[in-house]
């Protein structure tokens, strides 16, 4: 199902949730990871925090976790960048 969709952004529920709330939002311009991203990217990373924002705000989240996995030993398994928001449990901290 799409929670969130605009021209630069769709977000949906993971497939594979981690969380009894678990959202991906990923932008439309294919950036395999936050490493690849450029200077020219500025704004559409902070339009991605923006949307996780405006998502937590409508679906009245208060305590979630925005995370950005970047390479395989990071736990990236679709390499296409996208942030995962993360709630509903208690989360750790340092994660992993």
């Amino acid at each position: 199902d799409i929670i969130y969709e605009d021209d630069i952004t769709i977000a949906f529920n993971d497939i594979s949730p981690q969380a009894p709330t678990h959202i991906l939002i990923i932008p439309k311009k294919e950036i395999t990871q936050l490493s690849n991203s450029t200077s020219d990217d500025v704004e559409l990373l902070g339009h991605l925090l923006i949307v996780a924002k405006k998502i937590t705000d409508d679906l009245k989240i208060q305590d979630y976790r925005v995370v950005i996995n970047n390479g395989s030993g990071a736990g990236q398994t679709v390499f296409h960048l996208h942030l995962h928001i993360l709630s509903g449990r208690t989360l750790g901290w340092p994660p992993g």
